[in-house]
């Protein structure tokens, strides 16, 4: 019976102490907190492990992020997920709808977004651009001729146009001295011809009569109008006049417009044509509803591969500029010791205690082992 008492005492002497010195290691990896000292001299073993080698171990744990978790590789992988691109897209378009549904004016979101955009700056900033580009453009090109800088497209449609101007000319003219209105200009130019050749004009005035000689006339002029060579005459003349044009300089041409007429007519033409006031005044619901479908179904998902493929070829770098090592170590550096162990005992509580259980186990061994190595020698 002693036997069997010796036996149980020494395992349970063997498993107490198994147990006390592993769950003591496990304690001693964190406590004490800080350093303990005795007079100048300081205790062994404190502060714990982790306590003592925080630095350490935040500096290991940054290079395990970037090196062996959070890699270039792993993000790639994750980008290239069909159902995360799926996923994301879908959210995306879920928070931009708000926004194609809204009931408020351009204005009023971009005051929302802090975009410095009114109607008024808007319409400056066009001004200033217009200044700009005019007075840039008459400097560029002032030394220049038309020719060399007009688009030969465009010359090849004047001189495509030419024959049809000539065409027009001529239909004008035959329609103006046919209205009364030229009539009655044919019959004062006859007058005034007349009048000045004193008797002679007196003499076939008498004998033709004024209205006479104005009807037998006019159907001549209208007649010379309408003549094929007279179109030719017209095509010739307007050819000569546009090579001649082609070949003056810009400056020649200009020499006449004032600025101080031209870019108050041209600001107010612009302005006129993009209305930035009645643009900025429009709901986003007005301008964003009709594309809403092809915003959501093509113009999100395109944006995003884009955003992602971009992202994609540049992760190295981005990760590089983020400087995620050195984030993880600050980080870590900034935990208490407490916190620390509570995140580690939180995710290894029940490994440390089957630790704690093994230690007994095995000091329940050996104290039987004891025993037993007692009893032999005994």
């Amino acid at each position: 019976m002693e036997i069997i008492v010796t036996f149980i005492i020494m395992v349970l002497i063997g498993a107490a102490i198994g147990g006390f010195t592993n769950s003591l290691a496990i304690k001693m990896l964190f406590r004490p907190y800080n350093p303990v000292y005795i007079g100048k001299w300081r205790v062994p073993f404190t502060p714990g492990l982790i306590p003592k080698r925080r630095s350490e171990m935040a500096v290991q744990l940054g290079e395990m992020v970037v090196h062996h978790l959070i890699t270039p590789e792993s993000i790639q992988k994750k980008l290239s997920n069909g159902q995360f691109r799926t996923d994301a897209v879908s959210w995306i378009g879920e928070s931009i709808e708000p926004v194609i549904e809204s009931d408020e004016n351009i204005e009023a979101w971009l005051k929302k977004l802090r975009i410095p955009l009114t109607t008024e700056n808007i319409e400056s900033g066009i001004e200033n651009w217009i200044d700009q580009k005019y007075h840039g453009y008459k400097e560029e090109y002032r030394s220049r001729t038309i020719e060399a800088t007009v688009p030969l497209k465009w010359q090849e449609k004047v001189e495509a146009g030419i024959p049809m101007a000539a065409e027009f000319i001529a239909e004008k003219g035959e329609a103006y001295f046919n209205s009364p209105e030229g009539r009655r200009k044919v019959k004062i130019m006859i007058d005034d011809f007349l009048e000045g050749r004193g008797m002679l004009g007196n003499m076939l005035g008498m004998f033709l009569g004024n209205s006479s000689l104005s009807e037998k006339i006019q159907p001549e002029i209208i007649k010379f109008i309408k003549h094929d060579g007279t179109k030719e005459i017209l095509r010739n003349l307007l050819k000569k006049e546009w090579e001649k044009l082609k070949e003056s300089k810009w400056e020649d041409v200009l020499k006449n417009v004032k600025n101080e007429e031209v870019l108050p007519a041209l600001k107010s033409s612009v302005l006129d044509m993009v209305s930035v006031e009645n643009l900025m005044s429009t709901d986003l619901k007005e301008v964003l509803s009709p594309f809403k479908q092809r915003i959501t179904g093509i113009i999100v998902p395109h944006i995003f591969e884009m955003s992602v493929m971009a992202v994609s070829q540049k992760i190295e770098i981005i990760m590089e500029k983020l400087h995620l090592q050195e984030v993880v170590r600050e980080q870590v550096e900034t935990f208490s010791v407490q916190r620390l162990e509570e995140l580690v005992l939180g995710i290894t509580s029940k490994e440390l205690k089957m630790i704690t259980y093994l230690g007994a186990l095995l000091g329940g061994i050996i104290g039987l082992v004891q025993g037993a190595i007692v009893l032999f020698i005994a």
